[in-house]
């Protein structure tokens, strides 16, 4: 497929709640996932069964990019490999549509983030293909990962150690099942390495030397610290993702067996047989290594460094054999829609609070009055719910970017009191808040700057960053929204027991009651500044707010 035609605008993001009945919930669901990493782009399509609640693959693609493979100039990707990624994504999108999927939620990790025209990218891909690519942190990739694994594996509340290594980095997770203890994300990946260590065929032994000592270095840290999560009396099995640690399993398998398992899945191998390989690894010539079985070009290239920081990290964390686990970030991101969608509430049922429970700790991290702060996210739901199919037409989803942006408004304090509006930007936009794309993070952050003084405006860089007039128009509204809840609490000590609103669509007035928590209490403060903050969002809205004190 050549043509720029996008074959379905995968990119219009949500603007009202989808009508979740029982007959849309139990329905069966098609979902495509697609990675767009640092080495390849991977798709895979899931049809989703609500009423068990399980997912099957139906179809995988994969593509070889190497979107990794920077300019040296400019640290930002290539014309040829964004051309290539571009076209792939519009393979991917293809498939989608062929099984009629109903959404197709693309993430991008290390290479895009890291890159000097990541953005411009991102933008390249939703003009040219229709998709809208979400670019994720290093932790949120980790946390996604490790859904993917909980999805295929039982870990019966024992402690399990999972390492993902991709082309750009490497993560690493701990859990037992339930929240995980340990998240990280490391900037080793099997094509930064071999870009930056290995220039000779094969690889010299002072390059060799080199490269393990980076690679121990980087990897102390992480693997320290989820040592330090496990308790005294905790032993710990350790599970490998990825095509890196898949491929490397395989040539073992086959030296044992004679033959690849079908699936991999579930397949242990042994430090002691991985260092056995590792060496002859290093000593192979890329036409040697090309000759080993499910072995690819592109991953000959690059499976010297992959088997290196595999071997660094199992030595680190003194584990004697790893099981191959086939489910990684694309199946975490198919679990993730289903949690974002309510239809798993068993045993992850832990994960459907994770941006509550990520945005709570970020308050407190902060010093952020929480009672206020939930009294006014309570007024800004509201405000939301009242005005929902008279003002606006926006659903959970938004509300729930509302509902956090209101609970950290005010978070720039910590800063400085002097504009802690920006402060609170700041804060929220480089907070690393698990659950959240960067996009989202993006919205909420916005929401935040924008809940006093200037309107958004598109010479603000914050506002000009987001990428789509749906995101500016949610930003927009919503933080007018913000704004009045901020007012309703003026004086931060709960004054105002409820409000109701009422729209008069022939006069297109919203009629607020304000009802007071004590009967003696005039509330002036807090009218004074519905009065002063209402321009804003009588501008946005086109609409006229009254608001009255009622007993």
């Amino acid at each position: 497929m050549t043509s720029a035609t996008p074959v379905q605008d995968w990119g219009k993001a949500r603007t009202a709640s989808v009508a979740f009945t029982p007959e849309v919930i139990n329905r069966d669901r098609i979902l495509a996932a697609i990675d767009v990493g640092t080495n390849s782009i991977h798709m895979v399509v899931a049809k989703i069964q609500p009423e068990l609640p399980a997912f099957t693959m139906i179809d995988r693609e994969k593509e070889t990019v190497r979107l990794g493979n920077f300019n040296e100039d400019t640290k930002g990707l290539t014309e040829d490999a964004m051309a290539r990624a571009i076209e792939a994504l519009k393979r991917c999108c293809s498939i989608a549509a062929s099984y009629q999927a109903e959404d197709v939620i693309a993430v991008a990790t290390s290479a895009v983030r890291e890159a000097s025209n990541g953005q411009d990218f991102i933008d390249r891909v939703y003009n040219d293909v229709g998709l809208a690519i979400n670019l994720i942190s290093g932790n949120e990739e980790a946390r996604r990962i490790y859904l993917g694994v909980l999805s295929g594996v039982e870990f019966n509340g024992q402690p399990h150690a999972i390492i993902d290594i991709g082309g750009g980095s490497t993560e690493l997770i701990l859990g037992t099942g339930e929240l995980h203890r340990s998240l990280s994300s490391t900037k080793v990946g099997a094509v930064r390495l071999t870009a930056q260590f290995i220039h000779h065929d094969p690889i010299t032994d002072i390059e060799f030397a080199s490269l393990r000592a980076y690679v121990r270095g980087m990897l102390e840290p992480p693997t320290e610290q989820l040592r330090r999560q496990l308790q005294p009396d905790e032993s710990m099995r350790l599970i490998g993702t990825s095509g890196t640690i898949e491929c490397l399993a395989a040539i073992i398998a086959h030296k044992k067996l004679g033959m690849v398992p079908e699936p991999l899945n579930g397949y242990r191998i042994t430090y002691a047989d991985l260092s056995k390989l590792l060496e002859e690894l290093r000593q192979a010539t890329h036409a040697e290594r090309l000759a080993m079985p499910e072995m690819s070009a592109r991953r000959a290239e690059i499976i010297v460094a992959g088997a290196v920081v595999l071997h660094e990290a199992m030595g680190l964390l003194g584990a004697d054999s790893i099981t191959i686990c086939e489910r990684a970030l694309r199946e975490g991101v198919v679990v993730d829609w289903m949690l974002v969608h309510g239809l798993i509430e068993d045993r992850m049922q832990f994960q459907q609070s994770v941006r509550q429970r990520n945005v709570l700790k970020t308050a407190h991290k902060y010093k952020v009055h929480l009672d206020r702060a939930e009294r006014v996210a309570g007024f800004a739901m509201d405000v939301f719910e009242q005005t929902l199919g008279s003002l606006h037409t926006w659903g959970t989803f938004e509300k729930e970017l509302l509902w956090a942006a209101a609970i950290l408004h005010n978070c720039g304090h910590f800063i400085s009191h002097s504009s802690h509006h920006k402060h609170s930007y700041y804060l929220i936009r480089h907070g690393e808040l698990l659950g959240y794309t960067e996009t989202e993070l993006e919205v909420i952050a916005n929401i935040a700057r924008y809940h006093r003084k200037s309107a958004p405006k598109k010479k603000h860089d914050n506002y000009r960053n987001l990428p789509t007039r749906y995101h500016r128009q949610a930003v927009t509204q919503l933080s007018a929204l913000l704004r009045l809840a901020v007012a309703l609490d003026r004086r931060g000590i709960g004054a105002v027991q409820s409000i109701h609103c009422h729209f008069d669509s022939d006069a297109h007035v919203l009629h607020m009651d304000v009802k007071a928590a004590n009967p003696g209490d005039d509330c002036v403060s807090e009218m004074w500044n519905l009065e002063f903050k209402k321009e804003f969002f009588e501008q946005v809205f086109e609409a006229k707010l009254v608001a009255r004190l009622v007993t």
